[in-house]
């Protein structure tokens, strides 16, 4: 299983966040495009549209379920990446590579709250 150290997690929704400074690039991990299966579609949110904490930003569907995504701190979208629109498979082929979006937080502080590699590593070995 693949996780990159130099990523931060949500162990609960199985995100990952590339964080520099107040924005963050943000998907899911290898973990969770594993248990899913091959992804058919995502629903990608638009560009300034605003997420509060524990809200859903995104739906991820797979062959086996569609899958409601919550953010754990609040965002407002930068950028979604319209790639997978037109290849949502791209999320199994390299689940780091294909972010869901780009956003930016008010409060970085919020990162403080997400777990490193051996945490998420510790978390899904359960």
């Amino acid at each position: 299983m693949n996780i990159p150290a130099n990523l931060k997690y949500d162990v609960e929704q199985h995100l990952w966040f590339d964080i520099d400074g107040d924005t963050v690039a943000i998907g899911i991990t290898d973990f969770a495009q594993d248990q899913l299966g091959d992804i058919l579609f995502v629903d990608l949110p638009e560009s300034d549209d605003e997420f509060a904490e524990g809200e859903e930003f995104t739906e991820v569907e797979s062959g086996k379920k569609a899958t409601a995504i919550e953010i754990p701190f609040g965002i407002t979208i930068i950028e979604s990446n319209e790639e997978l629109d037109d290849e949502p498979e791209k999320i199994n082929e390299d689940a780091y590579a294909a972010w869901i979006v780009k956003a930016k937080v008010e409060d970085p502080s919020v990162f403080d709250d997400l777990g490193d590699a051996a945490a998420y590593e510790a978390a899904i070995a359960e």
